[in-house]
C-alpha cells in the first residue's frame, strides 16, 4: 500500500531542513520466463504470481546457462536473490545429486534465505543451514542429504575445509557457489574471505569439481574487480537494474545550531529519536541506522522516553545472542515492531518486510552504504529517506553542499588477499588440507607458494609443502577480527550473559566504570577480568555516559614508497601502532558536557599495519609553529583527512586511525600519520597515497565551508581517536592544506 506523503510532510519543515527533494519512480523492464526453465520450477513461480522476470534476472539466467561466472550488482530490493536462485534451483531440479553452497556474511541472512527457499517448495531441492548454531547430531545428516547448503565464510574456513574428508560427496558434486552481499567482503574480512574461496576452489578441484560462482552485491564502483579479487576468476557483470522503483522523498536534516562561534549543534541522536518518535506515532514503520552500538541503544532509549512506551520499539546490534537477534528480526518482519534503531548489522539484505522510512544518523562513511540503507525505505510504495547530520565536518559539508553527496557515485571495494599477515594463515591451512605444490599457484596465486617456502610450520616433502604442527591451523585465527579473544558481558544480579565483545573493543567499551547499553537498558561495568575474559555489569540509572581516552604511538618499520607530492615528501609503508586506553570521561547525556576524567590502568595493544605519512615543509608551517597551534593544526588536518578518506577508499571511518605530532622521534620534524586500522593493512591508505591530491583537495573544501572558528571542537573528531583533550585548530589545518595545494 502506498504511503500518503502528507503523513510525514509536516515533519520536514523548519531550520533543521537542509535539503528536501525526491527521487522519481521508475518502471520495471521485464522479460518472459526462460523457455528452458524446468517445468516444475516454472509452475512454482507462477503459483507465487511470478509470470515474468526483470531484465537483469533474465540476463543472469542466460549468462549462467552459458557457463559463465556471474556478478549481479543492482539496487536494494531489485530481486538479486531470484537472479541467482533460478539457475541453482533449475540445476538441482534436473540433477538432484548436484550440490550448491550459499555463503552469507551473517547467520540472519542464511535464516532469511532458507525461509524464502522453503516457501518456493521446489521439487528435489533440499536446503539446510550449516553454521555454528547447527546441532551436532544434525551436521552429518546435512552433509549426507542436503543439496543446497547455506553457511558463512567463518564456518567454511574452520568447520568445512579442514575436515573435507567428511565433505567429499559435497565437494565432488559441487555445481554452484553463491556469494551474497559480496560488497561486505572488503578490507581485512574480504582479504580473508578471498583466501577461503580460493581454498574452496582448490579442494573442489581435488575432488574433481569446477563450480560456477554467482556473486550478488549492492551497487559499487568495481563489481568485476571485487569478484575477481575474491575468487581469482573472470566474471560477467550484470549491472543494468530492471526492477521498478517507487518514488522516494529524500531529506537532509541538520540539528539546530547551539553555539554559532564553535559550530556546536544539538545532538544528532536526540534529533533522530525525535523524528523516529514522530514517525512511529503516525504508524509508519521506521528503521534508524546508527554508526555505533552505543548510539543505537541511546536512540532507542530516547525514543521510548518520548513515546512513554517501548512495546513496539527495539534496538538491534551485534553482540546480542542469536535468540535475541532472531526474535527482533521476526517481530520486525511480522509488523509487530514499528521502530527499530540498528547498527549496520541490518543494512544487509534481510527481508524485514514493508518499511516506510529510513533514517541514517550521521553519514555512514560511504555513498554505497548510505544508498544500501536508504534502499529499504518504501519497498512497496512511496518511501522516506533521511540523513541526520552529526557535528562531523564531512556531515556538515554535505549539509551545505547537498549536490556533492546526492550526485556522488558509489565507491570501490578494496581487499588484498596477498597481504602477508592474512595470507600466511591460509597458506598453512591449505597445506593442512592437502600438500601444496607448484600446480596450486594457478588457484592460490604465486605469492602463496612463495610464502609457503618461508613458513616456519610447513615442511617440504616430495608431495609438496605439508603442515608440521599438531593442531589444525585454521583454528588459530578468525576472519573478522584482529584478535581471536572475545570477552563475555555478565550481569552480576542473576549471572545471565548479556552479550560478547571483541578484545580490541573491550578495553574502550567495557572497562571498569564504563556505561554499557544492552537492549535499551543501561549497565555500569563493575569489573573487567582480563584473565577470565569477562566484564561484570550491574543495572545503572544515572544520567551520564562514558567515553574512553587513548594514547597512541606510531613507529615506522619500513618505507615502501616515497614521492614528492604537493610540495612535501609523502611516504607510504609499514608502521607499528601501540594503543593504550588510559582513562575515560563521564559525559552528561543532557548536554554532552564533561563531568569527570577517570584514569585507568589497562594493557597496551600493538599491531602492525600500513600508513601514509607526510612531513610539512617549513614554509608550509610558517606562522603555525607556536604551540599549541602547531599541534592543533596537525591534529585537525589528520582528523579531517581521516573523515574524507572513505570517499576515496570504500571503508568505514573506524577502519582508519591516525597520529599527529609536533616532532616524531624518527622523522625529527612535525609529522602526520594516517594508518589502516587493522593488522597488516588492506590497501586503504595506499589508495590514499595514489589519490593524495584529490584527497587533500576534498579535505580543504570540507574545512573551508565549516562555520566553526579556530579551536573547532568535535567537528573533526574521529572514532579512532581517543585523544579527547588534544587541541583541534581548524583554521590552522585549512591554512596548511591550502599551502600544500598551492605548492602542487
Amino acid at each position: 500500500m502506498a504511503v500518503d506523503v502528507a503523513q510525514w510532510d509536516d515533519l520536514l519543515r523548519g531550520e533543521e531542513l537542509a535539503y528536501l527533494g525526491s527521487e522519481p519512480a521508475r518502471d520495471g523492464i521485464t522479460a518472459p520466463l526462460p523457455d528452458d526453465l524446468p517445468k516444475t520450477l516454472r509452475e512454482r513461480l507462477e503459483e507465487r504470481g511470478i509470470h515474468e522476470l526483470y531484465s537483469h534476472q533474465a540476463a543472469a539466467w542466460e549468462a549462467t546457462r552459458r557457463g559463465e561466472h556471474v556478478a549481479i550488482t543492482t539496487g536494494t530490493a531489485s530481486g538479486k536473490s531470484l537472479a541467482f536462485n533460478l539457475p541453482v534451483l533449475g540445476a538441482l531440479t534436473d540433477q538432484p545429486k548436484h550440490r550448491a553452497l550459499y555463503l552469507y556474511p551473517t547467520k540472519a541472512l542464511s535464516q532469511d534465505q532458507v525461509r524464502a527457499l522453503g516457501e518456493l517448495k521446489v521439487k528435489n531441492v533440499r536446503a539446510a543451514i550449516y553454521d555454528g548454531d547447527t546441532e551436532s547430531e544434525r551436521r552429518w545428516q546435512i552433509r549426507k542429504w542436503a543439496n543446497l547448503i547455506l553457511t558463512n565464510p567463518d564456518m567454511l574456513h574452520v568447520g568445512v575445509l579442514p575436515h573435507h574428508d567428511r565433505w567429499g560427496d559435497v565437494l565432488s558434486n559441487l555445481r554452484y557457489v553463491v556469494v551474497d552481499e559480496a560488497h561486505v567482503y572488503r578490507g581485512v574480512f574480504g582479504s580473508h574471505v578471498g583466501n577461503v574461496l580460493r581454498r574452496l576452489r582448490r579442494l573442489a578441484h581435488v575432488y574433481g569439481a569446477e563450480p560456477q560462482f554467482l556473486l550478488a552485491s549492492a551497487t559499487i564502483a568495481n563489481p568485476g574487480e571485487l569478484a575477481t579479487s575474491l575468487t581469482g576468476l573472470d566474471f560477467t557483470v550484470i549491472g543494468e537494474d530492471g526492477a521498478p522503483k517507487a518514488e522516494r522523498t529524500v531529506a537532509l536534516w541538520n540539528p539546530p545550531l547551539l553555539d554559532e562561534e564553535l559550530g556546536q549543534r544539538a545532538s544528532a541522536l536526540a534529533e533522530a529519536s525525535k523524528l523516529m518518535a514522530d514517525l512511529v506515532e503516525r504508524g509508519l514503520r521506521t528503521l534508524v541506522f546508527a554508526k555505533s552500538r552505543r548510539s543505537a541503544e541511546l536512540i532507542h532509549k530516547f525514543t521510548a522516553d518520548r513515546l512513554g512506551d517501548a512495546s513496539r520499539l527495539s534496538p538491534y546490534r551485534a553482540g546480542y545472542t542469536a535468540a535475541q537477534r532472531r526474535e527482533i528480526e521476526q517481530r520486525l518482519f511480522a509488523g509487530e515492531l514499528l521502530g527499530v534503531s540498528a547498527t549496520n548489522a541490518l543494512e544487509l539484505g534481510i527481508d524485514v518486510g514493508m518499511l516506510d522510512a529510513v533514517v541514517s544518523v550521521g553519514f555512514p562513511g560511504t555513498v554505497a552504504s548510505m544508498r544500501q540503507q536508504w534502499g529499504r525505505a518504501g519497498r512497496r510504495g512511496h518511501g522516506l529517506a533521511v540523513l541526520v547530520a552529526s557535528e562531523d565536518a564531512l556531515d556538515q559539508y554535505f549539509m551545505r553542499e547537498p549536490a556533492t553527496l546526492l550526485g556522488r557515485r558509489v565507491e570501490a571495494a578494496i581487499l588484498d588477499h596477498e597481504n602477508p599477515r592474512v595470507l600466511d594463515g591460509h597458506v598453512a591451512a591449505a597445506a593442512f588440507e592437502a600438500p601444496l605444490d607448484e600446480a596450486d599457484a594457478e588457484i592460490l596465486g604465486s605469492e602463496a607458494l612463495r610464502r609457503a617456502a618461508e613458513h616456519p610450520d610447513l615442511k617440504k616433502t616430495d608431495a609438496g609443502y605439508v603442515w608440521a604442527g599438531r593442531d589444525y591451523p585454521a583454528g588459530r585465527f578468525g576472519l573478522r577480527s584482529a584478535s581471536p579473544d572475545v570477552f563475555t558481558v555478565v550481569e552480576t544480579e542473576n549471572g545471565s550473559v548479556l552479550g560478547t565483545i571483541e578484545r580490541e573493543r573491550a578495553y574502550s567499551t567495557v572497562h571498569e566504570g564504563a556505561i554499557y547499553l544492552h537492549l535499551g537498558e543501561s549497565y555500569r561495568v563493575v569489573a573487567l577480568d582480563l584473565v577470565a575474559r569477562s566484564a561484570l555489569v550491574e543495572p545503572f540509572t544515572g544520567d551520564y555516559y562514558t567515553q574512553a581516552k587513548k594514547e597512541t604511538m606510531t613507529t615506522i618499520t619500513e618505507t615502501l614508497r616515497t614521492d614528492r607530492r604537493l610540495g612535501l615528501d609523502l611516504c607510504f609503508g609499514r608502521v607499528s601502532v601501540t594503543e593504550q586506553v588510559v582513562g575515560y570521561q563521564r559525559k552528561s547525556i543532557r548536554d554532552q558536557s564533561t563531568l569527570e576524567l577517570v584514569g585507568l590502568d589497562l594493557p597496551e595493544t600493538t599491531f602492525d599495519t600500513e600508513a601514509i605519512w607526510y612531513v610539512p615543509e617549513p614554509e608550509q608551517l610558517e606562522g603555525l609553529t607556536e604551540m599549541p597551534k602547531l599541534l592543533g593544526t596537525l591534529h585537525a588536518a589528520e582528523h579531517a583527512m581521516i573523515a574524507i578518506l572513505p570517499l576515496w577508499a570504500m571503508c568505514d571511518r573506524w577502519d582508519i586511525g591516525g597520529l599527529s605530532t609536533n616532532i616524531h622521534y624518527q622523522t625529527g620534524r612535525p609529522t602526520v600519520f594516517v594508518y589502516d586500522g587493522h593488522s597488516g593493512g588492506v590497501g586503504i591508505t595506499e589508495r590514499g597515497f595514489d589519490q593524495f591530491e584529490g584527497w587533500v583537495g576534498d579535505t580543504a573544501k570540507m574545512l573551508e565551508g565549516c562555520p566553526c572558528e579556530s579551536g573547532c571542537p568535535s567537528c573533526v573528531q574521529s572514532p579512532k581517536c581517543g585523544n579527547l583533550n588534544e587541541p583541534l585548530d581548524k583554521a590552522g589545518a585549512l591554512e596548511l592544506l591550502g599551502r600544500m595545494l598551492q605548492a602542487g
